[in-house]
């Protein structure tokens, strides 16, 4: 029987906010065995950037990262935030590890291509090292990983958080049984965007494509299915999509395969 690891991926509306980020990471702290956890912080960059005079330039909900964006980025992201959660973390008991993805090699990825718009620094997943973050959480480890990753050649890359929690979720699938959980400000996928009751409880392939079709999801909820989909397709074992105050297993909208 494969060890049981939870993957937590948890977004900037969160880690900004003091009481929200500590309701998180009670209910982080309190799941039992191996864990992991990935983190946003976009809203603090965009600030970060402001203050340093650098322009913030957003396309389809995407950060573009020029070469001022990507040292902001890389200080909000791999130091201020990525920190912070490492030290609240380690006030509880928790023996929290800072990571990027050049850190250890553990994700190595590709500068995004130009197409449509040329995105800069940003980069797509090319591989994660499963053998290594293995080798962390059985001692003992709980890595936490900011949404940096880089190309091998000394180059850092601005990577969507989702991503990297999908792609890490899919990488440890083989050697874990994996739970990742995706947690944002509501209680679920919502039928209702203004009702918190409106859980839609399961979604599977089809049930995504009717829910796209129908106008029901959108904007960044699409590409969070979408890597949720392929994580399950993948072999993880449970996807779900919740709030941070409902880490508890049996909340929020689980995807299947």
């Amino acid at each position: 029987m494969k060890e049981k690891i939870t993957i937590v991926k948890v977004g900037g509306k969160i880690v900004e906010d003091d009481v929200s980020l500590d309701v998180l990471l009670n209910g982080f702290t309190a799941i039992g065995g191996h864990k992991l956890l990935v983190h946003g912080g976009g809203r603090t960059a965009t600030d970060v950037a402001a203050r340093m005079g650098v322009e913030t330039v957003m396309v389809g909900g995407r950060r573009v990262t020029d070469a001022a964006m990507l040292r902001v980025v890389t200080m909000v992201y791999g130091g201020l935030v990525n920190k912070q959660v490492v030290a609240r973390l380690q006030a509880r008991g928790v023996d929290a590890l800072g990571l990027t993805g050049a850190d250890m090699d553990v994700v190595r990825s590709r500068r995004r291509p130009v197409a449509d718009v040329d995105y800069g620094f940003v980069g797509d997943v090319e591989r994660v090292d499963a053998d290594r973050l293995a080798m962390l959480v059985r001692s003992g480890v709980t890595p936490v990983m900011a949404p940096l990753t880089h190309d091998g050649r000394g180059c850092l890359l601005n990577t969507n958080a989702d991503t990297i929690a999908g792609e890490v979720a899919r990488a440890l699938a083989p050697l874990f049984d994996v739970t990742l959980v995706y947690c944002f400000e509501h209680a679920g996928v919502l039928v209702d965007p203004g009702r918190e009751d409106s859980v839609i409880p399961r979604i599977d392939r089809a049930t995504f494509e009717a829910l796209r079709e129908a106008g029901t999801v959108g904007g960044g909820m699409l590409p969070k299915l979408e890597n949720c989909l392929a994580a399950v397709e993948a072999g993880v074992a449970r996807v779900v999509i919740t709030r941070a105050d409902a880490l508890a297993p049996g909340r929020g909208t689980e995807i299947v395969a």
